[in-house]
């Protein structure tokens, strides 16, 4: 198994729903009966302070996925579903080594700029500091992301929770295109 492990990196800026898509991905990995796992780069970094070079841990994150990954292949995971982000062309190659380097996917959600405001405001207290901070951030983090442009591919879709049957269908087809990203050539979904 571990020779056939393959990765999908979830990328976009703050509040894009990339947790939310990770763990949507992994229900259905789950009812087809394909072994995954999601990991969460917001959990791996989690560490105060960061080091004054490296002002979100990102060694420190690249350090734990590696572990976390081969701690993952060692239990027979065959999948594995990260939500974070990548600004640099070199930090590519950086997460798909850390995951094992295998098979790596990267898929960005881009939902519009607007949907990532309100999603923040219904996260944060209404004039925090951490509010000020990821609306500030997610429109840097925008602009990175569009100017670097690494992904395979771009989702300009997002998907919510409790919206009609319609939506939840169109997003069920999204969703199923990225679990195909993750599924060995020739299996029928």
């Amino acid at each position: 198994m571990a020779g056939d492990i393959r990765s999908l990196f979830l990328n976009g800026t703050v509040g894009s729903g990339k947790t939310t898509t990770a763990e949507a991905l992994h229900r259905i990995l789950i009812d087809d009966g394909i072994s995954s796992a999601v990991v969460d780069l917001d959990q791996l970094r989690r560490a105060w302070p960061a080091p004054p070079n490296d002002r979100f841990n990102q060694e420190l994150v690249l350090r734990n996925l590696q572990a976390v990954a081969g701690n993952y292949r060692h239990a027979g995971v065959g999948r594995i579903i990260v939500a974070g982000v990548i600004e640099h062309a070199a930090d590519v190659e950086r997460y798909r080594q850390s995951l094992g380097g295998r098979e790596l996917s990267l898929v960005r959600l881009k939902p519009t700029i607007g949907t990532v405001q309100k999603r923040l405001r219904h996260r944060h207290e209404a004039g925090s500091p951490d509010l000020s901070w990821h609306q500030d951030r997610s429109v840097e983090l925008e602009g990175i992301l569009d100017k670097v442009r690494l992904d395979t591919h771009v989702v300009e879709l997002w998907l919510r929770v409790g919206v009609p049957s319609p939506v939840r269908d169109g997003c069920s087809i999204l969703i199923m295109l990225l679990v195909r990203a993750l599924t060995p050539a020739g299996t029928v979904l």
